[in-house]
Parts: C-alpha cells; sequence; structure tokens
C-alpha cells in the first residue's frame, strides 16, 4: 500500500518474452552458412533456460538441423554462454562477453558493428563464435525481436493514477532496445545493459529514495531485485521458479492489468484496517468508561464489545467484494 516507485523488467515482463529470431547474419569471412551457424549457436543454447537461447533452438528445430552435443556448458550471467562442439569452443553472447579478450578476433569489429546497427532497428542481437587451437573468430550474429504487451502502457498510466510517481524499466537488454520499450510504455526512466547486481543496487536506490517500491519481472536474473524490493512481484505463467519462489506477490496469469487493483486493494484493506482499528479501540474504551463511570453492568460490557466484534469483521467482509476503479 505505501509503494510509490516500480520497477520493471523488460523481456517477458513489460514485452510478451516470446522472443522470436528473426535474423541469422554468418559473417561471409567466416565461411559457414546461415544453417551451420544456426545449428552450432543451437547446439550451445540448448542447454540454457535463457528466453533467447530457447527462440534460437526452436527455430533449428523447425528447420530440421540437427544439433551436435555440447558438452561443458558454462553460462556467464547477463552475458553469454559457451560449451565445446565438435572439438571447438563455441560462444554466444552480447558485445560486454566479448569485448573483454575478443578485440583481436577475427571478425570481431565487422560483428560489433552488425549488432550495433541491429540495436538501432529495435533488435536485440547477440554474437556466435568459435574458439579452436588458439584461434579466436567471429562466425556471425543472431537477431531477436519482442513486442510490448497488450495493455502495458495502460497499466503503467492507471498506476500513475494510483499514486505511483516513479516508473523504470531495469533490462540486461542493449539501450537502444530497452528505450524503444520504454517509449512505448511510457516509462520514466530506462536502465539498460544491467547486470543482476546492477538492478538490485538500482532497486536499493528506488527504495531509499521513495520509502517503498516494487519489482516486477520474471527470470532468474530478476530474482536478487525481486528480493531486494519493498514487495517482489513475479510472472506466474513466464516465470522462472526462482523468481517465483522469490517473490512476494505471483500475477497467475502474467496479466500486468492486475497491477492497479493489487495496489488499489492494498490501500482499500489499510484503510479498512485503520477503521476497524478505530471500531474495536473506541468500544473497548466506551465500554471501560461506562463501566466505571456510570457503572454499566457487566454483561451489556460484553454484549457491546462483542458487537464491535460483528461490526469490525462486517467491515472487513465488504473487501471481498472490492473492485478496482
Amino acid at each position: 500500500a505505501r509503494v510509490r516507485a516500480i520497477a520493471f523488467d523488460k523481456t517477458g515482463t513489460l514485452t510478451e518474452g516470446r522472443t522470436r529470431l528473426v535474423q541469422v547474419g554468418a559473417r561471409p569471412g567466416a565461411g559457414l552458412s546461415e544453417d551451420e551457424l544456426l545449428r552450432l549457436a543451437a547446439a550451445v543454447q540448448q542447454r540454457s533456460e535463457h528466453h533467447l537461447a530457447r527462440a534460437t533452438v526452436a527455430v533449428a528445430r523447425e528447420r530440421g538441423l540437427t544439433m551436435p552435443e555440447a558438452e561443458g556448458f558454462q553460462a556467464v550471467v547477463g552475458k553469454g554462454v559457451r560449451a565445446v562442439v565438435e572439438g571447438a569452443t563455441v560462444h554466444v553472447g552480447n558485445l560486454r562477453y566479448f569485448e573483454a579478450v575478443w578485440q583481436a578476433a577475427d571478425g570481431f569489429d565487422e560483428g560489433r558493428a552488425a549488432v550495433e546497427t541491429l540495436a538501432r532497428q529495435g533488435q536485440t542481437a547477440v554474437l556466435v563464435a568459435r574458439e579452436r587451437d588458439g584461434r579466436r573468430e567471429i562466425l556471425g550474429w543472431l537477431a531477436f525481436a519482442d513486442r510490448l504487451r497488450p495493455g502495458a502502457a495502460e497499466t503503467i498510466r492507471r498506476l500513475r493514477e494510483l499514486g505511483v510517481v516513479h516508473v523504470a524499466l531495469l533490462t540486461g537488454d542493449n539501450r537502444h532496445v530497452a528505450e524503444a520499450i520504454g517509449r512505448e510504455a511510457g516509462v520514466d526512466a530506462v536502465h539498460a545493459e544491467l547486470l543482476p547486481a546492477q538492478k538490485v543496487a538500482h532497486v536499493k536506490a528506488l527504495v531509499d529514495r521513495y520509502g517503498a517500491a516494487a519489482m516486477v519481472g520474471d527470470g532468474v536474473n530478476d530474482a536478487p531485485a525481486l528480493a531486494a524490493a519493498t514487495v517482489g512481484i513475479a510472472m506466474g505463467g513466464a516465470g522462472t521458479d526462482v523468481a517465483l519462489e522469490t517473490a512476494d506477490v505471483v500475477l497467475m496469469r502474467d496479466d500486468l492489468g492486475q497491477l492497479p487493483y493489487v495496489l488499489a486493494l492494498s490501500r482499500a484493506t489499510r484503510r479498512t484496517l485503520l477503521v476497524n482499528f478505530a471500531i474495536a479501540f473506541g468500544m473497548m474504551g466506551l465500554m471501560i468508561g461506562a463501566i466505571l463511570l456510570q457503572g454499566l453492568p457487566l454483561p451489556l460490557a460484553v454484549v457491546g464489545h462483542e458487537g464491535s466484534t460483528v461490526l469490525v469483521s462486517l467491515n472487513g467482509l465488504r473487501l471481498l467484494r472490492f473492485r478496482a476503479s
């Protein structure tokens, strides 16, 4: 009921989370076809639970590609994954994953330029690279697209009407993509390219500034931020087990339109509690005063006290008929 700021994750929360692989780009100098590139990327990503990985594997299966076995799978949270496929280490990740030690890799500048171009077009892009016999090369890139959930912008508008003064978007996705979604949704601030720890820092800053803040998310990367918020809210349908276990509230149908209802119901509950306390303590004070000053018989005092209990119960039951305006 005290929440005045809300932070949203992007993919699977503000957006539908049905990420689609829309482009497979093989670098000309790598000597691979698009299907061969997709086959290697899917082999690594079939071990990942990330939404981009699921989209990659889905398209590989649609094309009837046979994915080779991947060994030694490792994930770098918020950056990318790698595994050994057919004797070589294949890496799939965002620019942050590669920028540290891949600057001199074959085709890195070409791959970075392609990813940045796709990002400006509102698409999320990752690089696919191979490491073999001490040689590193960029094989190509994959581009993904998602769209805003129907009603997300209306939900944010209704939250503002209920007194939420700040709405933020926190995502590990590319800044250009995040800003495009943020503008469409109507949020106040967009914080992109964040690692899980950075999401936590932003949520804590909102709590410190506004006194109470909610975080809405669905993924493994959102769990620490959900725990740091005053109220953690998880998307029940698309949410991971970790997010569901961490959250205080779960939206069972992934319906963002329930957020204004939750907020309004919480405030109505608080008002009802205050009224009930006033009734209960007021009646107790009245009965005690009447007994001491007017000699009110104890049986009548008991009737008065229990009558106040009935009033409190009936007033609380009114919440069953609550409807958000």
